[in-house]
């Protein structure tokens, strides 16, 4: 693959981005498009490496060392068709996704690992410009019925298989437009709606059909879906937040991150948000507590918004520069990561503990904190304060960014009655079926909070599953047992 002493020869090289301080004052995307020149060495560098570790990282299977090749090669068409094959849409997990892929590269061993998420998302986008990308309409249909519940990576994944199987799909999604968190979690400059507008717009073509407003368990009865469809596939996501219940969370001025990340992107799709609904950083002394993707998110949302400071906390230590004696390749590498938003601004604070949030006039003014040790005791992994640490920081927002502890049970869970695993997460067997025949689970429902890449894949294995089910066999691929 690539050229045989390409990996030698060449060296890694990262994404160009725009200016810090140009990107600031808008929201379009922080990233310019590859140079293809670049971008052909880059791919020069995969290393024909006799088991490609690549696909052990990848929950897809994507096909990568064939499609670096062919970038190399400056076989572009060719190179979508390997892409497509496997990914239903590489223009949203070569924007969103951390790279699994990269982790487990064979080049990582003891050099800089391809750059493989790159060449993904350029290889979309130069198909698109191409005018290469269309509508896959089904041959045949079978007259077979699916209601598919949230419209997330999952919900849009196990939704084009299944209509490409030549079943009628309908989409139930409970917000005012189609995306899930990928229309409202995700901020414009990491991903510009207009990624996702378009690929909507395929699959309308392809006979998707997508229902907005539609809250199920609550403004369309379950058992609708259970009358009028032949299956149903609960894709709602894990949307319950973590919650922080310290003395003083009662305070205004904290949210949840989802409730922030909500009205900005409401904001930069034009809609009218009134200012007295608007969670804005503008000139606000801000805390995100929460040091993942989502708590980058916030970041760069904060720093756009005109925030005077910006503080992230993260419970646990700062990760090493480089991989631990026990964190090996080709495990993910729990490394000390700077994403855009971070470049932008803004100060990490690790191992810290927020203990108590103080206010004036029922607003936050002042959170205390106190920094903590990490240690494992009988296997488990707890904090200890460390005496004489503890600190005060004036704050006017906090968003908390903590993840999320699973789906939403009351409502639609509750009314259909589908067994829920220890973890609180829908129950499923093996074929992605729940303990209610017919209704079926995928992504981040069944699976708990998790990477967009797993939610697709999830979303094509269980497709495949309702497939053999309405037809007691199915061609569609499933890349997860």
């Amino acid at each position: 693959m690539g050229k045989a002493t390409g990996f030698l020869e060449i060296q890694r090289k990262k994404f160009p981005t725009r200016p810090i301080a140009e990107r600031l004052r808008d929201w379009k995307e922080v990233y310019l498009p590859f140079p293809v020149e670049d971008l052909r060495k880059q791919g020069a560098r995969c290393m024909d490496c006799g088991v490609p570790f690549c696909h052990q990282g990848c929950p897809l299977g994507n096909l990568i060392p064939d499609w670096n090749d062919l970038v190399y090669k400056d076989r572009w068409r060719d190179a979508i068709e390997r892409l497509h094959a496997t990914n239903n849409f590489p223009e949203f997990t070569g924007r969103l996704c951390p790279a699994p892929c990269e982790g487990s590269c064979v080049l990582g061993i003891n050099d800089d690992a391809v750059t493989i998420k790159a060449i993904e998302v350029s290889i979309i986008d130069h198909a698109f410009e191409h005018g290469w990308v269309h509508p896959d309409m089904p041959a045949v249909r079978t007259g077979k019925k699916v209601a598919v519940v949230g419209s997330g990576p999952a919900g849009l994944a196990v939704a084009q298989q299944l209509n490409r199987a030549g079943h009628s799909v309908m989409v139930f999604e409970r917000a005012d437009r189609i995306g899930g968190l990928l229309r409202y979690g995700i901020p414009e400059f990491k991903m510009e709606k207009r990624h996702l507008d378009r690929r909507l717009g395929l699959m309308e073509k392809e006979g998707v059909v997508f229902q907005t407003n539609a809250h199920v368990g609550v403004n369309v009865p379950v058992a609708d879906l259970k009358k009028d469809f032949d299956a149903i596939v609960l894709a709602g996501g894990a949307c319950a937040p973590r919650d922080l219940p310290i003395p003083g969370r009662e305070l205004g001025g904290i949210h949840f991150a989802m409730e922030y990340l909500t009205l900005s992107n409401k904001r930069c799709e034009g809609d009218p948000v009134p200012d007295e609904a608007f969670i804005t950083a503008k000139g606000k002394r801000v805390v995100i507590i929460g040091g993942g993707d989502t708590g980058a998110d916030c970041l760069g949302t904060v720093h756009r918004q005109g925030a005077l400071s910006v503080h992230q906390f993260e419970l646990l230590p700062r990760p090493p520069d480089a991989r631990a004696a026990d964190n090996p390749w080709p495990q993910w590498p729990n490394i000390f990561r700077v994403s855009s938003a971070h470049e932008e601004g803004g100060e990490r604070v690790y191992s810290v503990s927020t203990q108590r949030f103080l206010g004036e006039g029922g607003r936050v003014k002042k959170l205390e904190a106190q920094t903590v040790e990490m240690v494992r005791a009988g296997g488990r992994l707890d904090f200890k304060p460390v005496g004489g640490s503890e600190f005060t920081l004036d704050v006017d927002l906090v968003l908390l960014a903590m993840g999320f502890v699973g789906p939403e049970r009351p409502g639609m869970l509750a009314d259909l009655g589908v067994t829920l695993t220890e973890r609180g997460n829908v129950g499923r067997d093996a074929n992605w079926m729940t303990s209610v025949p017919g209704v079926f689970t995928c992504g981040d429902m069944q699976r708990g909070q998790s990477l967009i890449v797993w939610a697709i894949a999830e979303g094509r294995s269980c497709a495949a599953g309702v497939d053999r089910w309405l037809m007691g066999a199915t061609e569609l691929p499933a890349p997860l047992p």
